[in-house]
C-alpha cells in the first residue's frame, strides 16, 4: 500500500495575509489531507495570533475542491459533544464530505485551564481519560443517529437532533490519537484511523532507534486492542504526526532524508505521514523549497 502524505497548517495567520493561500497551495501540491490544530492557543504561539479550527476549515473548504480537511486533534478540553457534532455535520456538508475528525484526550496547558473558574483544579490524567471514554461514544451516536438523549457522568444530551447527519456515511471518519490502553481501545472500537506522535518521553534525550522501537511497541498494543474488539488492525489507517520524535528536524532537511525517514516508518505499518507547514522562526521552520519538493516527489518514491 502506498504511503499518503499530508500536512498540518497552524491557524496563526489572518486569512487575508497568507492563511488562505496555504490551503490553496496544499491542494496544488497534492497533499492527501490538510489538518489544523484545534486549540485555543498553543505553546510558543500563545502570545500571537491564533484562529479557530472550525471556521478555518470552513473557509478552507470553500477554496479547495479535492483536498481532505481535518482537525489534529480536537479534544474534550473545551468541546462538548452536542455542539461539536452540529459543527462537524455542517462542516462535512459544506466541504462535500471531505472532513476527518482527529480526536484525542487532550493534555495540560492553555486549553486545559482556559475555562476553569477561580480555585478549580486542572483535570488529572485519569479524569481526562474518563472524559474521553464518554466523549467519543457519545459523539459517535450524535453523528449517526437523528435524535440522541444521554445522561452521563460528564456530558448530557436531551433529544439532541442532528438531521440530516453527515454527507459521509455512516458518519465522517474518526482518527483517534492514543498511546495508552484506554485510548487504544477507543481507537479500535470507533476509529477509522489511529494517530500518534511517538513516545513523548523520548522527545528530548531519545534516539531515532529508540523512537522506532517505541512505535513498534505502540503498534503491538494497538493490535491487541483491535483483537479484543474483534477487528482486523489492517482495516485501520495509522497516522504519524511528525515533529515530536527525537529526529524531528532531520526528515525535512532534504528529500532524501524524508524518504529515508518515511520509508522506515512505512515499514512499521504507517499509512499516512503528516508534516507541518513551514512557519519561520518557530519549531516548524523549514526551507519552503525543500518542503514543496517533498510534497511533490516523496509519495512517488514511497509507493
Amino acid at each position: 500500500m502506498s504511503l499518503r502524505l499530508s500536512t498540518v497548517i497552524l491557524p496563526y495567520r489572518r486569512w487575508s495575509e497568507g492563511g488562505r493561500s496555504a490551503w490553496v497551495r496544499a491542494e496544488q501540491l497534492g497533499f492527501h489531507t490538510a489538518y489544523t490544530y484545534d486549540h485555543l492557543s498553543w505553546r510558543s504561539f500563545r502570545d500571537g495570533p491564533w484562529f479557530g479550527a472550525v471556521p478555518t476549515l470552513t473557509a478552507a473548504a470553500g477554496v479547495t475542491e479535492r483536498l481532505r480537511l481535518g482537525t489534529l486533534v480536537t479534544s474534550p478540553n473545551f468541546r462538548h459533544p452536542v455542539t461539536l457534532a452540529k459543527e462537524l455535520i455542517s462542516l462535512d456538508d459544506i466541504s462535500g464530505g471531505r472532513i476527518t475528525l482527529g480526536v484525542g484526550a487532550g493534555g495540560t496547558g492553555f486549553d486545559a485551564t482556559a475555562l476553569l473558574g477561580s480555585g478549580q483544579e486542572p483535570w488529572s490524567p485519569r479524569e481526562r481519560a474518563d472524559r474521553f471514554a464518554e466523549f467519543v461514544p457519545l459523539l459517535d451516536r450524535l453523528l449517526t443517529e437523528d435524535t440522541v438523549s444521554h445522561e452521563g457522568r460528564f456530558y448530557s444530551a436531551h433529544e439532541a437532533r442532528n438531521i440530516p447527519g453527515c454527507v459521509q456515511r455512516p458518519r465522517l471518519p474518526f482518527a483517534v490519537a492514543a498511546t495508552g490502553p484506554r485510548g487504544l481501545k477507543l481507537a479500535a472500537r470507533y476509529g477509522q484511523a489511529w494517530v500518534t506522535t511517538g513516545d513523548p518521553k523520548l522527545y528530548e534525550t531519545g534516539t531515532p532507534e529508540q523512537s522506532v522501537q517505541a512505535l513498534r511497541g505502540q503498534f503491538a498494543k494497538l493490535s491487541e486492542a483491535c483483537a479484543d474488539a474483534g477487528r482486523d488492525m489492517a482495516g485501520l489507517d495509522k497516522i504519524l504526526l511528525t515533529g515530536f520524535t527525537p529526529d524531528r528536524a532531520r526528515p525535512l532537511q532534504s528529500l532524501d532524508s524524508f524518504v529515508d525517514f518515511a520509508g522506515r516508518h512505512q515499514e512499521l505499518g504507517f499509512t499516512e505521514i503528516v508534516i507541518h507547514w513551514p512557519i519561520p522562526d518557530s519549531d516548524f521552520a523549514t526551507d519552503e523549497k525543500v518542503f514543496e519538493q517533498i510534497a511533490m516527489e516523496a509519495a512517488a518514491q514511497l509507493s
